[in-house]
């Protein structure tokens, strides 16, 4: 039995990548012989993790790697996110130890830290899909990251070593859909080193629920890329009869948004345990994503097809990969008159069994555990 060791920094707060790491390493333990080294950015010690971002090496990172790999011997290093407090340090290790490593890329966020110029950001575009800012910012400089000159500078220092890694290490690396392989070509990476296999859908717990609230769930991380002020005010206008919007997560826009929109048509929960998330999902009669990046796999999405709840979502990045052809719920991204028209529909209850139905059997059938599993197995023997 391949021993493998998964590395991961956890986000702050936690969102749709955390879990789907937490996921991924049940099932591959079923296959492997499984060991993990967690790392988990502090608030307090920030900036010291911004240097160890700038320096492209954490020590203490590095120091618990290698104590790791000497005890449990793995045959393959599986590597997720690194920011901050893992540092990309690791992979000089790895790669100076000659260990077989696998990076796997669950959003697009690194590619945004290619330059510090807007313009050259934006490469000729309105905005950018990796983490939005747009041509209306009307800066000299990026401040994407945090709204920070400082911080986005050290970031953009860091992804220019990180990009150096993707593009000419060894490692082989994982994306979550075609269009983010053919999205890396377009970047000159090596499509000989790219592999696309998709994190593991499958619920433990399957939630069936018969009599629908009507009730719209938007499950996700509270923040001005995610669109959710616009989702709300798309929903507002659509003036459902009874139905209500119910706003799962935290984030920096969080306190702002309860503020303005105090209605009784919104409902903002805070963060909640996963399952909890999904004994609200299994009783509505839609997720909706409002995005305004390329997406990977958004967890929630694809939790939702399993329970057989049709989702709304932009058509950006590989999110339609996910979803049967000619899907009539996908709006085009930033048309927001085009999501009200969506919205519209939930209360055609029939209409949306019907598709959530299509949903289950269509994630079931091309997205199980077993052949996420295999397919992973044939990438890390190739």
């Amino acid at each position: 039995m391949k021993k493998i060791l998964v590395v991961h920094t956890r986000y702050q707060n936690r969102g749709g990548e955390d879990i789907a790491v937490d996921k991924e390493i049940e099932n591959l333990n079923t296959k492997f012989e499984v060991q993990t080294l967690i790392f988990e950015n502090s608030e307090k010690l920030y900036f010291m993790q911004l240097f160890y971002f700038f320096t492209n090496n954490n020590i203490q990172s590095i120091r618990k790697l290698k104590k790791k790999i000497l005890i449990f011997k793995p045959d393959i290093v599986y590597v997720h996110n690194t920011w901050f407090k893992g540092s990309p340090g690791i992979f000089k290790y790895l790669n100076k130890q000659n260990i077989n490593t696998v990076l796997k890329l669950h959003n697009f966020r690194y590619f945004c830290t290619k330059t510090y110029f807007i313009r050259s950001h934006l490469n000729g575009q309105n905005f950018c899909g990796c983490c939005s800012i747009s041509r209306d910012s009307n800066k000299l400089f990026n401040k994407y990251f945090q709204n920070s000159y400082l911080k986005s500078l050290l970031v953009n220092y860091y992804g220019k070593k990180y990009i150096k890694i993707i593009k000419y290490s060894n490692i082989k690396i994982i994306v979550l859909t075609k269009f983010h392989q053919k999205f890396l070509e377009k970047n000159n990476i090596r499509r000989n080193n790219v592999y696309v296999n998709s994190n593991p859908l499958e619920l433990t717990n399957p939630l069936n629920v018969e009599n629908k609230e009507k009730l719209v769930v938007y499950a996700g991380r509270i923040s001005e890329e995610k669109g959710v002020e616009e989702l709300i005010n798309s929903f507002l206008k659509t003036k459902l009869d009874g139905f209500s919007l119910k706003i799962i997560g935290d984030g920096p826009q969080l306190k702002y948004l309860q503020q303005k929109y105090n209605s009784k048509y919104i409902e903002f929960t805070g963060e909640l345990k996963n399952n909890d998330v999904l004994k609200i999902v299994a009783k509505s009669r839609a997720v909706v994503v409002n995005t305004k990046l390329y997406e990977g796999q958004p967890t929630i999405l694809a939790e939702a097809s399993l329970l057989g709840i049709p989702s709304i979502f932009p058509d950006t990045g590989g999110i339609a990969e996910f979803f049967p052809e000619k899907y009539s719920l996908k709006f085009e991204q930033f048309n927001y008159k085009e999501l009200e028209e969506k919205l519209s529909t939930l209360d055609r209850t029939k209409l949306m069994e019907t598709i959530g139905n299509k949903n289950r059997e269509f994630i079931k059938k091309e997205f199980s555990i077993n052949g996420v599993l295999n397919n992973f197995l044939r990438i890390i023997s190739e």
